[in-house]
């Protein structure tokens, strides 16, 4: 079992191995879209970029990057993910909406 903390939300989740980050996140009524990205999302189908999260602790415990991943967030800090992408495998704390 995994444990999500969501540091900006003041929440937590518990989630099976092998959970998507973005699921469990809109499971348990965390917002991970700007306004731009509520309006633009794919639906978590890894297209568009938009639900990009930054991982604070508990990186290891997470998927590799998806080649998609590598490309979109390629100038971003490397703690950064897309959440529809991440599939999680132990306890990890997320900050949403990064800047």
């Amino acid at each position: 079992m995994a444990n999500i903390k969501f540091i900006n939300e003041e929440k937590e989740a518990i989630a099976a191995d092998g959970a998507n980050l973005r699921i469990k996140a809109m499971e348990n009524g965390i917002d991970i879209y700007t306004l731009r990205g509520k309006m633009m999302n794919c639906g978590g189908y890894g297209q568009c970029g938009t639900c990009i999260v930054n991982i604070a602790e508990g990186i290891e415990n997470l998927s590799p990057k998806t080649d998609f991943e590598n490309r979109k967030l390629k100038k971003k800090p490397t703690t950064y993910r897309l959440a529809c992408q991440v599939l999680v495998n132990g306890p990890v704390s997320v900050i949403t909406k990064p800047k």
